[in-house]
């Protein structure tokens, strides 16, 4: 995948990458074009991890898949299980 992702390419992308947990994504209305992404337990009671990414971040497949493959390790560091995942191609 080397074609620059839309808005709604990256939440879907970002969403399978921390399964079986939800990711919570929402862009902030004050014109930045920064993504939020939240992952949190499926009661939606507890977070577990939050980033920020501008846009030149989750619009690049490469960068994306970093940060994804980054925060995937972190959430694993601290003993939570997410089921297997890859970039898409």
């Amino acid at each position: 995948m080397n074609a620059p992702l839309r808005f709604n390419e990256a939440l879907l992308i970002a969403d399978r990458a921390f399964q079986p947990f939800q990711c919570v994504a929402w862009a902030p209305q004050d014109g930045t074009g920064e993504l939020s992404l939240t992952v949190i337990d499926r009661t939606s009671t507890r977070l577990l991890g939050r980033t920020q990414l501008s846009s030149s971040i989750y619009s690049d497949p490469v960068q994306l898949a970093n940060v994804l493959i980054k925060s995937r390790a972190e959430l694993s560091q601290q003993g939570y299980d997410l089921a297997p995942w890859s970039m898409p191609e």
